[in-house]
């Protein structure tokens, strides 16, 4: 039995974190890191922090130690150290067999794809451990779906704890399985390259090249693990790890394979997304691997099932390609579009990909105003597949009369008119510009539709924000716009209830619309403890009970036996509540 790991998260995107071990105040080491292994070169412990060795006795017993001063609440010798019995281990296809020998229980804890499946232990509340151990990834890599689903129900039945996948990782996919939620590795698959004269890289296995004086001894086989360690935990840093995972994943078909299966898993996963990001963050989509990620599903599910345009706002539909910059508005091409549109009676919503559709009223929000995408002017079956989903889903929830388009794509509608105002030509040309002016006066004409004051279009893009992002617009419906751009104010009474945050593409609650809040129900909750006094930010010791879907980023109300507290803005998404150490919540209003 160990004496406890200390550790705290520095960064952390969905299942992929960045710890720090030892002191969170001064941490000694940081993951991803490496295990050493029986029979491997000496590496210097903060970047191999652990030590590990089994038995040859059936069951084996599991040891592993730790190189640093890990151990809380002193931190001043090396430790700790687990030991730990593995248990019979059966081959994964032997799922409905059970081994009879169960493994051991402890801060250390060996999970096999059998005592997921028959060990009810593994559901004790009770059970929190520093370390898993998932002691036949290997052999799960080769079954499709089952390594991600074995990571996927680790993580969030031990969302505390770190986990080790022996003989599985190497530099080529260790930033894939850092993305899955696999903190630790060893220097396996090293060992068997240098046996075997070749070099394990980030790219993958090859042979030395001579006229470099290239080697394959375990020095150069450690210096390529670093290399592709250090690309792992500055993409951390830099909210870039989607970008790397993608690359890696092209290493070979498995890792692609396991990646695909990946996304799809995490998209029926509440609280793993993010509510919002800084305005700095970018949404890379160089590849066609992006199309799967969750957030594009999230969006295109928000879109299709919830989305309501601004009341009013659903007579003249008119659909624009997107632009490079972000929001669209401030870009050149989108300034002759408004000017030649030149009224607020129309709903204006962007074609793009991979998000599909974008509305104007949802521009400055996570994803719409962080992605990158390539322009080529092509189309992929998946992009179109998506734009005519969402196309018709957005037609059949509104009462639309006419629709123009002006992105370019070919749409078609079996009730409503569409008239296409680029006619082959480029979007910004003269005569395709002088079409949107003429179609869109007619359909205003036609239909007598109403332009929109400014403080109304403001109103309505906010009211439009806090129902993508909040639960509900109702306590936006009664509110005053004041204030000079970007930063508006929202008031109620002169008072000012929130502040529009172009830094996170949201609100910044004032202390007075709490109590409004939490009668609208319009944020997710978190209820702390009786008897605990709120001093500070949210620690998992604290925490009764919290709505399960609640992402990153997003502001949470806090209560305490049923009576409101304030505000709180979370660090860490729901699937990591409530036994991950390290702050959860930053408290933001207290009443």
């Amino acid at each position: 039995m160990g004496e406890g790991l200390g550790r705290s998260v520095l960064a952390r995107h969905r299942f992929a974190r960045l710890w720090g071990l030892g002191d969170r105040k001064n941490p000694c080491a940081f993951t991803p890191a490496l295990v050493v292994l029986d029979g491997d070169p000496e590496v210097d412990a903060s970047f191999a922090p652990f030590s590990s060795s089994s038995t040859t006795d059936i069951p084996s017993t599991l040891s592993l130690v730790s190189r640093l001063p890990l151990a809380p609440p002193n931190f001043e010798t090396n430790g700790p150290s687990y030991e730990v019995s593995v248990g019979h281990v059966l081959p994964p296809s032997l799922e409905e067999a059970d081994a009879g020998e169960p493994a051991g229980t402890a801060q250390l804890l060996p999970v096999s794809w059998q005592r997921l499946n028959h060990d009810d232990e593994l559901m004790n509340p009770e059970l929190l451990p520093d370390i898993v151990v998932l002691v036949d990834a290997l052999q799960l890599a080769a079954q499709p779906g089952r390594l991600v689903e074995a990571i996927t129900v680790l993580k969030r039945r031990f969302p505390g704890a770190l986990l080790w996948a022996p003989g599985l990782g190497g530099p080529d996919n260790v930033a894939l399985l850092t993305w899955f939620g696999v903190d630790l590795f060893d220097l396996s698959r090293s060992r068997q390259a240098s046996a075997a004269g070749v070099l394990l890289t980030s790219q993958g296995p090859r042979h030395c090249v001579s006229t470099l004086d290239e080697e394959s001894s375990m020095d150069a086989q450690v210096a390529h693990w670093k290399a592709a360690i250090a690309e792992v935990r500055s993409a951390m840093n830099s909210d870039q790890m989607r970008a790397l995972v993608d690359r890696q994943s092209l290493n070979s078909a498995r890792s692609v394979e396991h990646l695909r299966r990946h996304d799809a898993l995490c998209a029926t996963v509440p609280g793993l997304l993010t509510s919002h990001v800084a305005r700095t963050h970018s949404f890379p989509c160089h590849s066609a691997s992006i199309q799967t990620d969750p957030i594009i599903a999230d969006w295109e599910a928000f879109m299709s099932d919830s989305y309501n345009a601004p009341k009013g706002l659903d007579t003249i539909l008119v659909l624009l390609p997107c632009s490079a910059r972000k929001p669209y508005r401030l870009s050149k091409s989108h300034g002759r579009f408004i000017r030649a549109i030149g009224t607020s009676a129309c709903h204006e919503v962007m074609v793009t990909s991979p998000l599909g559709l974008v509305p104007r009223d949802l521009e400055e929000v996570w994803p719409a105003a962080h992605y990158d995408v390539p322009v080529t002017g092509d189309w992929t079956g998946d992009e179109k597949a998506r734009i005519e989903r969402m196309f018709s889903a957005l037609v059949e929830r509104h009462q639309y009369k006419r629709i123009i388009n002006h992105s370019g794509m070919d749409l078609h509608h079996p009730t409503v008119p569409i008239i296409d105002t680029r006619q082959g030509d480029g979007a910004g040309g003269h005569d395709a510009l002088e079409r949107l002016s003429m179609a869109v006066r007619d359909a205003v004409d036609e239909f007598s539709a109403r332009g929109r004051k400014n403080e109304r279009m403001l109103l309505d893009t906010f009211a439009s924000v806090a129902r993508k992002t909040m639960n509900t617009d109702a306590w936006v419906n009664e509110l005053k716009v004041r204030g000079k751009p970007p930063r508006y104010r929202l008031e109620s009474n002169g008072k000012q209830v929130a502040l529009w945050s172009i830094d996170r593409g949201g609100f910044s609650l004032s202390k007075s619309v709490v109590k409004t809040l939490a009668e609208t129900n319009a944020l997710a909750s978190v209820h702390l403890k009786p008897g605990v006094k709120w001093k500070g930010d949210i620690f998992g010791a604290i925490v009764e009970r919290f709505d399960a879907d609640l992402r990153n980023g997003a502001d949470l109300l806090v209560y305490q036996d049923g009576e409101v507290l304030g505000l709180a803005r979370a660090h860490a998404p729901g699937w990591e509540w409530p036994t991950t150490p390290g702050r959860l919540a930053k408290s933001h209003q207290r009443l």
